[in-house]
């Protein structure tokens, strides 16, 4: 009976894995290049290329611990959630990977892309990081995960039932108490839409509590109430200099973005807002203006071993005035102090792209190209899936498979237009203009269609897919589209036995517009199936949400398959 339960089991085992490697999608590689304009000028000795942090990495925030810097970013419903990048010299950024790798610390089966984790903040105290964040809807509401290695492992959630509210951060005072801050409803009936308040609390680290009835009103609507402030957010406070201060986002995140400040002698008094508010903004701009850089806010600062102070914030590169598929970006500029108070940029001062470099600042080690012009290859051949890739959403099973002919995608049901997790591996859309492409193995089965997809929602993304004809090697191409509802077919055709081993697949996208070809093994050059598509389907604007677009591969079973 042993022997032939085992054998069973075994047989069974081999039949399942032989039933997914039928309905696999196989990847040799994939390949990505940006080639922005405004990258194109050579960088000034001395100086540094902004952003920082090209493409969807919004919500910044940073932390010092000796002589090295630590930044975290909101990740929403892609998985494994918050980036973590280390740096000496401010600028050049090593991924640490990210903190919530595993599916039990983030919850996010059936979210939509805009959902999951929104704006953590990081924290040092005493040889323990603190992560602090918001996990919409099944991720839990607002939690914390610690860890004295950045690179993890990082613990489970400690979940802080009593906020109510986004955006929470971390303040170690000096008397060894520690607060929460975060944004959150008015007391009473909103005054008006966006009418919200800063709230704080504090937090027994020891007992991993919040400290009951200590919750206290710090800023109610925003800088002045009586000209309606919208959204304030993205709390954090700061002592300097015997002064506390607590800089906020207000005005939304879009064009009307903006920081702010106020300061107080002691936490139990209200808080003064700045005589100069806002400190950052790009809203009193011409729009009209060449390469607009937009929607600046959601600031958080640190101090350099020197003492110079810096500010890494969001910000979004525009074309056509108002579009960006990138997503939120994370630039840094230097913070200057005068008569006790903080500025960042003067008014109506556009963000510069390139300036000096943080002064006695070493140089980081191992740093990963994450702005400016360049090119980037994944042969799929390391043990594991590179920082650059992500998930969308969480399952019990993983979606692809690292086999040493590439990567293996396990075909599902599941479309990039469904919510729950498609077989899919993407990478963040870092240019206005670039090109991605990658190499589908054949045969594929006649179950399957598998390709290249440039997504930016469930309602907004391209998919250029490839599926049998189900006769002597004869495949179909099929581009789709969805845009503010469920995809359609826009174009096929026919590659009648000519596919060979192998078909490449290509997107070339230029700010507005974006063009899809292929190239089969028997073909010398790219061969045009669509171009001058609408591409501001894929933009903020369009498509709403806080999210980039991504580029990757995706495998899905047919209809009824």
């Amino acid at each position: 009976m042993r022997i032939s339960f085992f054998l069973a089991l075994a047989l069974s085992l081999v039949t399942a894995n032989c039933l997914a490697d039928t309905q696999a999608a196989r990847f040799s590689w994939f390949t990505y290049e940006g080639r922005d304009s405004q990258f194109a000028e050579a960088l000034k000795p001395g100086h540094f290329q902004n952003p920082i942090l090209a493409g969807f990495y919004p919500d910044p925030s940073i932390t010092r611990v000796g002589d090295t810097f630590y930044m975290v970013h909101s990740s929403f419903s892609y998985f494994p959630g918050v980036p973590i990048f280390k740096s000496t010299d401010l600028v050049n950024w090593q991924s640490l990977g990210y903190v919530l790798t595993r599916p039990e610390q983030l919850r996010v089966p059936h979210a939509g892309v805009s959902r999951g984790i929104f704006a953590p903040a990081i924290r040092h105290h005493k040889g323990v990081f603190y992560v602090i964040t918001t996990g919409i809807d099944d991720a839990g509401g607002n939690f914390i995960v610690t860890a004295t290695d950045p690179t993890g492992p990082w613990s489970d959630p400690i979940f802080l039932p009593e906020i109510d509210g986004i955006d929470p951060s971390m303040f170690f005072d000096d008397d060894g108490k520690v607060y929460i801050t975060h944004n959150g409803p008015p007391t009473g009936t909103p005054l008006y839409e966006g009418h919200r308040a800063i709230w704080m609390w504090e937090y027994d680290a020891a007992k991993q509590k919040v400290v009951s009835n200590s919750q206290r009103l710090l800023v109610n609507g925003g800088v002045d109430l009586s000209k309606k402030p919208i959204w304030i957010e993205a709390p954090h406070i700061y002592k300097i200099n015997d002064w506390y201060y607590l800089f906020c986002a207000e005005g939304g995140t879009a064009d009307n973005h903006s920081e702010v400040v106020f300061r107080t002698r002691d936490l139990k008094e209200p808080f003064v807002p700045a005589p100069k508010n806002p400190i950052l903004t790009q809203r009193d701009l011409d729009p009209n203006r060449v390469n607009p850089i937009a929607t600046a806010g959601h600031v958080d600062i640190v101090q350099t071993p020197s003492g110079e102070w810096w500010a890494v914030f969001l910000a979004t590169r525009n074309y056509d005035k108002q579009f960006f598929n990138t997503g939120r970006e994370t630039f840094l500029l230097p913070l200057t102090w005068t008569d006790g108070w903080p500025q960042i940029l003067p008014p109506s001062t556009a963000i510069p792209s390139q300036l000096p470099i943080p002064k006695g600042l070493k140089p980081t080690a191992n740093a990963t190209a994450l702005t400016g012009n360049f090119q980037w290859r994944d042969d799929f051949s390391q043990p594991q899936l590179g920082f650059e890739w992500n998930l969308l959403r969480t399952s019990p099973e993983l979606p692809y498979r690292l086999a040493p002919n590439g990567l293996q995608l396990d075909a599902r049901k599941t479309s990039m237009a469904d919510l729950s997790q498609p077989a899919f591996i993407g990478r963040r859309q870092q240019h206005q203009t670039y090109s991605a492409s990658t190499r589908l193995n054949l045969p594929l089965a006649n179950t399957v269609t598998a390709g290249i997809v440039v997504f930016q929602s469930e309602q907004a993304h391209y998919f250029l897919g490839v599926e049998s004809l189900g006769n002597k090697g004869a495949y179909r191409l099929v581009l789709e589209k969805a845009e503010s509802g469920p995809p359609q077919i826009m174009q096929s055709k026919e590659l009648p036995g000519q596919a060979g081993n192998h078909i490449d697949l290509k997107i070339e996208g230029d700010k507005g517009l974006v063009g899809f070809y292929y190239r089969t093994a028997t073909d010398k050059q790219w061969q045009l199936l669509a171009d001058k598509l609408d591409a501001t389907l894929l933009s903020t604007q369009k498509a709403g949400g806080f999210v980039g677009s991504y580029l990757g591969v995706h495998a899905r079973l047919k209809s009824g398959k």
